[in-house]
């Protein structure tokens, strides 16, 4: 298969490149907008994948980029959950104008399927009944999660009209290895490298906000099923399906530490919902039983691959 991802470097490009890459019919091409978001990249370029730097804009040349391509995974965007709503009409037509063009030259160039990795975390809104099912009325309440589902729409758009078979896999709140711990997503691994480094964790709001935390590993092996499935679903949920506070998730942080952590509670933002996390039994009614690891576990690798990887 040739496979392309966009968005390569970073975090979930990252760990899905490692994934698709222990299959040998697989070539991949990585693409991604600096040259040094691959400098600490853990797949050399060969044979079997190769880098592409280029400017996710309207200028980006989508047509050469897709061309032989089998496989397209869309994970691109311009924003994130945590900056939404600061420019509701750039944060929306950039990723928009952006996938839209994307998908003239998936269809243009013949490509097999496109897959999306959406959001589970913010197309759904607030106020919502957990665990939440993949037919659950859209409300969100972020640009984020409405460029989300509106390039989920423009997908069906395009099947419908052109026949672009495509996936749209809405993650839950994935941790891991590769993960920036500075960056504006992913509280786990910036509470694992705080209380590594002895600094003070943040916390918004007063930490009984309920997510669904999943493992990168286990959210990479249900991508790589769900893309290479042949369902008539076209949307799938995937998390851990188990909802956990950011108190539970701290507490696990210090018993698993054994030392107090340096905790600020700030106020709450009003871009978070207050509860979210997912049903995941379409995806396990396809696949099999998802069987993710538990939190604990999960937050003890993360902790050895940092200790490792920033020598802390």
């Amino acid at each position: 298969m040739n496979i392309l991802i966009l968005g390569a470097a970073g975090f979930i490009g990252t760990n899905l490149a490692l994934g698709l890459i222990e299959d040998e019919e697989n070539t991949l091409t990585l693409a991604d907008e600096r040259n040094e978001y691959f400098d600490r990249f853990p797949i050399v370029v060969s044979e079997k994948s190769k880098r592409i730097v280029v400017k996710f804009d309207n200028d980006c040349p989508f047509e050469t980029l897709v061309d032989n391509q089998d496989i397209v995974y869309h994970l691109i965007s311009t924003n994130n959950p945590s900056t939404s709503n600061r420019d509701v009409v750039n944060e929306i037509s950039d990723n928009i104008s952006l996938s839209i063009r994307l998908l003239e030259a998936c269809v243009k160039k013949h490509v097999g399927k496109v897959v999306f990795i959406s959001s589970g975390g913010t197309v759904y809104g607030n106020g919502i009944k957990c665990p939440i099912k993949e037919d659950t009325p859209n409300n969100p309440i972020t640009t984020y999660g409405i460029q989300k589902l509106t390039i989920e729409k423009l997908l069906y758009l395009y099947f419908y009209m052109y026949g672009l078979d495509y996936r749209v896999v809405r993650l839950s709140n994935p941790y891991g290895p590769y993960q920036r711990p500075s960056g504006k997503l992913g509280a786990i691994t910036n509470f694992i490298y705080k209380a590594l480094k002895n600094e003070s964790i943040v916390v918004y709001g007063d930490g009984t906000v309920v997510r669904d935390y999943i493992y990168i590993d286990d959210a990479i092996r249900g991508i790589i099923a769900i893309t290479k499935g042949n369902s008539k679903e076209k949307i799938f949920n995937l998390g851990s399906g188990r909802g956990t506070s950011i108190n539970y998730v701290l507490e696990t942080l210090e018993r698993q530490l054994n030392h107090a952590l340096k905790i600020e509670y700030t106020p709450g933002r009003t871009v978070d919902v207050k509860e979210n996390y997912l049903d995941i039994g379409r995806y396990e009614s396809e696949y099999g039983k998802l069987n993710p690891i538990a939190l604990g576990e999960g937050m003890g690798k993360l902790e050895n691959f940092m200790r490792e990887y920033y020598k802390l």
